[in-house]
């Protein structure tokens, strides 16, 4: 794209995907894993980047357990670019820094700040969505969002209302107000959203200019800004300890909850690029190859009247005999079993697995 040195991605990597244990650990979670290719989810994720931008301008923020695992797994990313945040404090302190961290660089690139741990099967479309993205974002005091294009009543993700009036165009492609962003409904909201044609999924997904997201945070989440405010001076003198107690104080809540819900300025661009959270199991059996029977099979496996079942069991053959809507995930030290629509409880595995202090199973 023209600009290439005013734009530039953070790629946020801190996340610890709980809902896909036991496959998922602390120590490698979700993004660094093979789950929806032979690579992991966040060297996917550069690559899709690639014919966009280069290695030098793509960055990451994670913790140091993680950093060391982004290092191992993208050498060719520049070291300075792999951020590493004192403490895990949701996204509202991680993209604060790692745009205070571009900021010092150059107050008017333009930040993407995408997941490492999602899918997008149209790569084509979703790289001419992000740089029209951009483009608004550079001219326009403006942020930029994706809202995806429900396909069913969710009650798993936020929302995004738009409204059709006073509509922007950049290279082609609509651009729409954010009227609000909502959180997840009852299924009969959902309902409503899913066939109003004003409410989109909230990928979580945002791009902004650095200046104009500190100007934001200003007016919009004056709690946040001092914060702001620390973290550019912790980093331009290098100053480990200022940024220690930043991460100490700062509330740890999502940039949704701390500035995007109350800033006005706000557009939606659809993403139609094929996308996924990627956020459960069963989310996963929607992208895995099945079989005749819905059934998605990863491993050696046996299925006898069984369908729409998902097996991960590469290690040993697995039978499954007169099962429907079962998820059954084997590991080298634990074995899952639930049922396809209870998957998201499987945070709830975590928590009782803390209570208990079974650290080797976490």
């Amino acid at each position: 794209m023209s600009g290439k040195k005013s734009f530039c991605v953070v790629i946020m990597a801190g996340g610890r995907g709980t809902r896909f244990w036991p496959l998922s650990r602390e120590k490698r979670p979700k993004q660094f894993l093979p789950i929806t290719s032979r690579r992991t989810m966040i060297e996917e994720t550069v690559e899709r980047l690639l014919p966009l931008v280069s290695y030098s301008s793509i960055y990451t923020i994670s913790d140091g357990g993680q950093a060391r695992l982004i290092k191992r797994l993208l050498p060719r990313l520049p070291e300075k670019n792999v951020l590493v945040e004192p403490k895990a404090k949701n996204t509202a302190a991680s993209l604060i820094l790692t745009t205070a961290s571009v900021y010092l660089r150059n107050p008017r690139t333009v930040v993407a700040a995408l997941c490492a741990d999602h899918l997008i099967s149209k790569r084509d479309v979703f790289l001419r969505k992000l740089e029209a993205s951009a483009e608004a974002a550079a001219k326009e005091e403006v942020i930029i969002t994706f809202g995806i294009p429900p396909t069913y009543p969710a009650t798993g993700y936020g929302y995004i209302e738009i409204s059709r009036h006073k509509v922007q165009n950049f290279r082609g492609e609509r651009f729409y107000p954010v009227v609000r962003f909502k959180e997840k409904p009852g299924l009969k909201q959902a309902k409503e959203f899913a066939s109003d044609g004003r409410h989109y999924w909230n990928s979580g997904m945002f791009i902004w200019r650095a200046d104009v997201f500190g100007r934001k945070l200003e007016r919009y989440a004056p709690e946040f800004f001092p914060y702001w405010k620390r973290i550019l001076r912790g980093l331009k003198e290098k100053d480990d300890r200022i940024l220690r107690a930043v991460f100490r104080e700062i509330p740890a809540t999502s940039i949704d909850y701390a500035l995007m819900e109350k800033a006005e300025g706000v557009l939606m661009t659809r993403g139609d690029f094929g996308w996924s959270d990627v956020g459960s199991w069963s989310a996963l059996a929607e992208i895995w190859t099945r079989d005749e029977a819905n059934n998605a099979l990863h491993g050696e496996s046996l299925v006898i009247d069984s369908s729409s079942c998902l097996l991960y069991s590469p290690r040993k053959l697995t039978a499954l005999i007169g099962l429907q809507d079962v998820i059954v995930v084997d590991t080298k030290d634990a074995l899952l079993v639930c049922r396809r629509d209870q998957d998201q409880r499987v945070k709830d595995i975590i928590e009782a697995l803390k209570k208990r202090n079974a650290k080797k199973y976490l």
